[in-house]
């Protein structure tokens, strides 16, 4: 590929910049708005969050000016030893970090707070996007399908292990990227499949779920082998398979779970309709097995998960968004404070500096993970939709951008880009209207804080570059 000489300036997309720019600003006006106070000294006040969001701002304009000079060969030569000095950091907060609101995250320089799973999410992308346009990786190949999940899980794990549960599931929405890359429809269908089972699981008795599962498969069977005899014969050596547990249970009077007694009835069932299978060249039907066996597994380690894993007040919010419970004043306040403070905003708001609910502090973390109950409160419905359309302006067209690369890097860290701020959009402004469970993310260039301000202004001047570039190859 021929290179030549461009002028990047010109080439920079300034309809995203303009956007950026628009969000900043929205973002500081609303996190001064909640952090109002009369007695302040001035806008650059650093004991308040509005005064330190300024510099943090003018910081990130520094910041993206610097990426916009370097060479954008630098980022894809020098991406897997960008994506290894995260990591450091990463398992350096684990022991060294200050804990927060229940979470080993951040690095504590007297004023000054450093959040490195900000920075994560950027190397992460670099380092997925180099790996995948080397010569002769295709995720049809599950050897590197392992090494590109790999390559996203392993930052999550460190992350889930401070935990901070919002931001490693960041890092599930990089599946897209994936997916635009290869990666074969089935993995998609079952993790959707999987996605409905989680629900399901959280909101129904688990034998109910089990029970369905076994139904659906063997009528799934019927249809795709469409052979009647194994069909019922299937059903047949599962009920007496299933009979002869419970009877020797009984006769033996063994103290065996219901659940016990289905898991060793699939498993024999599954042995012996697998030699059938040999014997009469049976195509689907340890496809089938293994889908049905993994579907029950994945049910019990999900129930196991949810009350042994997550802590109590991560249940509660699950189950008061699924309408399990109801705790008004406790794990559901948060979200039932955001819905009152955007509702009462009405079509065009209170008033800016006018919100009751953001001047008496009825909302939780209203600068930063909370940022939109400000904007529907104080610019209402209109006010609300204008930043949707902004962020969905945006998304759209960092996505149009990314399929004009004209280097496989570029556009899958265009999609990388893409596919992080879309996540942390849809979940910041779905939990504030109860959509979601509250995980704590922040709202991209919007909510406040350095680090995330930091670590969007990378993640996504880094792709403006790339993309600037895109005319030097011919």
């Amino acid at each position: 590929m021929v290179r030549r000489r461009i002028n990047i300036v010109s080439n920079l997309d300034w309809v995203i910049i303009g956007i950026y720019l628009s969000l900043i600003i929205i973002g500081w006006l609303n996190i001064y708005s909640a952090e109002f106070n009369e007695s302040g000294k001035s806008v650059f006040d650093l004991s308040q969050r509005y005064g330190k969001q300024l510099l943090w701002i003018m910081a990130a304009l520094v910041i993206s000016i610097i990426i916009i000079i370097i060479d954008s060969r630098f980022y894809q030569y020098f991406a897997s030893l960008l994506y290894g000095l995260v990591i450091i950091p990463l398992i350096l907060v684990l022991v060294l970090g200050t804990e927060i609101h229940g979470s080993r995250s951040w690095f504590v320089f007297g004023n000054f707070h450093f959040q490195p799973s900000e920075f994560a999410k950027c190397v992460t992308g670099l380092a997925l996007a180099r790996y995948l346009c080397l010569p002769n990786i295709k995720l049809q190949n599950f050897r590197h399908l392992l090494l590109s999940l790999a390559i996203i899980v392993f930052p999550g794990i460190l992350i889930m292990l401070q935990p901070d549960t919002g931001s490693t599931l960041v890092y599930a929405s990089l599946i897209i990227v994936l997916y635009r890359e290869g990666l074969p429809a089935i993995y998609v269908i079952v993790g959707i499949i999987l996605t409905l089972l989680f629900l399901f699981t959280l909101i129904f008795d688990k034998l109910y779920i089990i029970i369905a599962l076994i139904i659906l498969v063997f009528i799934f069977y019927f249809f795709i082998e469409k052979r009647k005899r194994f069909f019922f014969t299937g059903i047949t050596v599962f009920i007496i398979t299933g009979g002869l547990i419970w009877l020797i249970s009984l006769i033996l009077s063994l103290n065996i779970s219901i659940y016990f007694m289905i898991m060793l009835t699939l498993v024999i069932t599954g042995i012996i309709y697998s030699i059938l299978s040999y014997r009469y060249k049976l195509k689907y039907i340890m496809l089938v097995f293994v889908f049905l066996i993994g579907s029950v597994t994945f049910t019990f380690s999900v129930d196991y998960v949810v009350h042994n894993v997550l802590k109590e007040h991560q249940q509660k919010r699950i189950n008061v968004l699924l309408g399990l419970d109801s705790d008004p004043l406790g794990s559901g306040y948060n979200i039932n404070q955001s819905k009152i403070a955007i509702g009462s905003g009405g079509m065009l708001g209170k008033g800016y500096l006018r919100g009751t609910q953001t001047k008496f502090n009825f909302v939780p973390e209203q600068s930063t993970d909370f940022i939109f109950c400000t904007i529907g409160e104080e610019w209402g419905f209109a006010g609300g939709a204008f930043v949707v359309i902004l962020f969905v302006s945006l998304l759209l067209r960092i996505l149009y951008l990314a399929e004009q690369q004209r280097t496989r890097f570029s556009r899958i860290y265009g999609y990388s880009v893409f596919s992080i701020l879309l996540f942390h959009f849809l979940v910041n402004i779905g939990m504030t209207i109860g959509l979601f469970p509250v995980i704590g993310i922040p709202l991209p260039f919007i909510s406040y804080g350095g680090s995330s301000l930091w670590g969007f202004t990378i993640l996504l001047f880094i792709f403006l570059r790339l993309n600037a570039s895109r005319t030097e190859f011919l």
